[in-house]
């Protein structure tokens, strides 16, 4: 049986690694743009973001004062032996922890009277999805906690059917322009394409969890991402807005199939910080990843 003081305090520690600890693959990136960038102040820019990601991880405190709305994703295996009632009772407490332990900025408020709940919990928060996997034993818990200087840009368009794969590539490119540098760029780029337009919306999100060095295994995806990634980096917003040559570090693409009448397209903007913790939970120990 997996308890729910593991899930509850494994959650505690991804929330902390993800809120200190930036993900190798997207410090690497930065590093390898550090290198190539020309721009004088772009590279006064990302020597301050990396110097600031070292700091974070040694002093083991946030990476940045934005410390999200958390995101978590949840997978439960078909034979994990499991309370299914408590799992997210065990989330929420332990958001409500982690915000005082860590310590995170309180940033759940009501939409309509602002007032704050002081726990980064509310209705409807943290945002909590499940997937649930034949024939494994394990829990999975992924961490993504999202500012909302990215999370402000993110946008959906109802494509019409006969504006195809240039209308996609249109909006994109145009509505990271019109970001500029209020997402804190270098971002990452989520991308959902198909489906609804609520599903759209989701895959965009879950987009940014995939490592900036796993490709989607369809090849015309693939050649999209490396386009668009090309494209927007053409636009020389630059780090933090401020011009260079690097604008984006990724784009992850998602896709569903669609009904025959409609092309949803939603974008997810992730800053450099694209935060994310992963563990997999098992009934008597816990697997971490990178």
């Amino acid at each position: 049986m997996i308890s729910d003081e593991l899930i509850y305090n494994t959650t505690i520690h991804l929330i902390k690694k993800a809120e200190t600890d930036l993900p190798g693959d997207v410090e690497d990136a930065l590093k390898r743009v550090y290198e190539s960038e020309e721009e004088e102040i772009a590279r006064l820019q990302l020597k301050s973001i990396l110097k600031n990601i070292e700091y974070a991880r040694e002093n083991e405190i946030p990476i940045c004062q934005d410390t999200g709305i958390l995101n978590v994703y949840v997978k439960i295996g078909s034979n994990a032996r499991v309370n299914l009632d408590e799992i997210e009772n065990s989330i929420k407490r332990a958001v409500e922890v982690a915000t005082k332990k860590i310590p995170m900025r309180p940033n759940a408020v009501h939409p309509i009277s602002r007032e704050n709940s002081g726990s980064n919990t509310g209705t409807g928060i943290p945002v909590i999805e499940y997937e649930f996997i034949p024939n494994e034993r394990f829990i999975e818990i992924t961490v993504l906690p999202k500012g909302a200087g990215s999370e402000n840009f993110s946008s959906l368009a109802m494509l019409k059917v006969s504006d195809g794969l240039n209308g996609i590539k249109k909006f994109v490119i145009e509505k990271i322009a019109e970001s500029g540098g209020n997402p804190c760029p270098p971002i990452i780029l989520g991308i959902g394409i198909g489906g609804t337009s609520d599903l759209a919306m989701r895959m965009a999100k879950k987009a940014l969890i995939r490592p900036l060095v796993g490709r989607s295994t369809d090849m015309k995806t693939v050649e999209l991402e490396i386009e668009l990634l090309r494209e927007i980096n053409k636009l020389g917003i630059g780090p933090m807005g401020l011009g260079g040559k690097t604008t984006c570090l990724g784009v992850n693409i998602e896709t569903a199939y669609c009904h025959t009448a409609s092309l949803p397209v939603a974008l997810n903007i992730s800053c450099w910080a694209n935060r994310r913790a992963i563990g997999r939970i098992f009934e008597n120990n816990v697997k971490f990843f990178d």
